[in-house]
């Protein structure tokens, strides 16, 4: 069925109006009438082919959030009208040792993406949720509290769990010191979860500007990471890091304020390889390790702790003609701290 949507149609092109194919509800199928769509840097990333491997046209979108309008007569967990989202994959081979263990992100064959993969059932490639309209099979479709802005709660299926899967994985709560590193769209929900579960919370940024938000948002404080008599006050206490910036920084000086067996973790991706020195990690035992989003059960998980904790983002909501300046000043840092797209304006409501 055809579906209006947004695309970029080369690296250097920006976002513009096309029109899709979606197919048709197979029985285990959800389709959803999109409402909001999160803007990811993952998204730029992508349509820019800064990661290689784009097929174009290329309609970004990962954080998707909707109302349900048709389900597949297998369907059971959904009904016509429900709120429901769509993350950051919408298949896997299931049959693999990841994907029986909810880690399909891991996927031994490689997790079909909700853009710019291969698509299992129409043969070509996917497409986000910079549309009117997606098709998912149930399995990958996740139920959204009723209780949160649906607008904010958009964010969560990538910047939420991007974050709360680190968080859970090495331990979050109460009794641990847990930093988070940078203010953005996935560290500001690092320091709302992390303050949630209990722990005590530790946000590094190096603007001052974002020290007053930092606080609001649950930090118990704020170190500015360019003062080195603050970064040493805080050595070897860590129990876990999580390390948001996408920007060439030091792994070591992160490893340093860690405790024996204490673990930074990073979800954000530089631009070029870091060098870490071996003492870093020898001398005490640390560990140095990576995450990626998160499996569908463990998402559902988020998004229920979300509604329990009345948590969701801070946004700025903008049409979708305003996508192309939006990832202008995603670019510059310029938003607090995930914009989300009114898909009702792309309907031209």
């Amino acid at each position: 069925m055809s579906t209006k949507a947004y695309a970029a149609s080369s690296p250097t092109a920006p976002l513009g109006p096309i029109a899709i194919e979606r197919r048709q509800p197979l029985p285990s199928d959800v389709e959803i009438e999109i409402m909001y769509c999160g803007v990811c840097h993952s998204d730029i990333h992508l349509a820019r082919d800064e990661w290689g491997g784009a097929v174009y046209p290329v309609v970004p979108g990962h954080e998707i959030l909707g109302r349900v309008t048709r389900v597949g007569a297998s369907v059971t967990r959904f009904r016509v009208g429900d709120l429901a989202a769509v993350g950051c994959m919408v298949d896997s081979c299931r049959t693999c040792p990841q994907c029986t263990s909810g880690l399909e992100q891991f996927c031994s064959t490689g997790a079909t993406f909700t853009y710019n993969s291969a698509d299992r059932h129409t043969g070509g490639m996917t497409y986000g949720g910079y549309s009117e309209r997606v098709v998912c099979d149930e399995a990958f479709t996740l139920k959204v509290p009723t209780n949160l802005d649906p607008a904010a709660a958009a964010p969560l299926l990538c910047a939420g769990i991007t974050t709360w899967s680190p968080l859970r994985k090495w331990g979050a709560g109460p009794g641990r010191k847990v930093g988070i590193v940078g203010l953005g769209g996935l560290g500001h929900m690092g320091v709302k979860f992390a303050r949630a579960m209990g722990a005590h919370t530790v946000l590094f940024t190096t603007s001052e500007g974002k020290v007053a938000d930092g606080l609001r948002l649950g930090a118990h404080e704020v170190v500015l990471s360019r003062d080195p008599d603050a970064m040493a006050k805080h050595a070897r206490s860590f129990d876990l890091i999580v390390d948001t910036v996408s920007a060439d920084h030091s792994f070591d000086a992160y490893m340093q304020l860690l405790k024996v067996d204490g673990t930074l973790a990073l979800v954000g991706v530089p631009p070029k390889p870091q060098q870490i020195s071996a003492f870093s990690l020898i001398m005490p035992r640390r560990n140095l390790s990576g995450s990626l989003i998160g499996g569908i059960a463990e998402t559902q998980e988020m998004l229920d702790f979300c509604g329990a904790n009345g948590i969701a983002c801070d946004i700025e909501l903008i049409r979708m003609d305003q996508v192309n300046e939006a990832w202008e000043r995603v670019l510059k840092q310029d938003v607090k701290y995930r914009f989300v797209i009114d898909m009702a304006s792309l309907r031209g409501g």
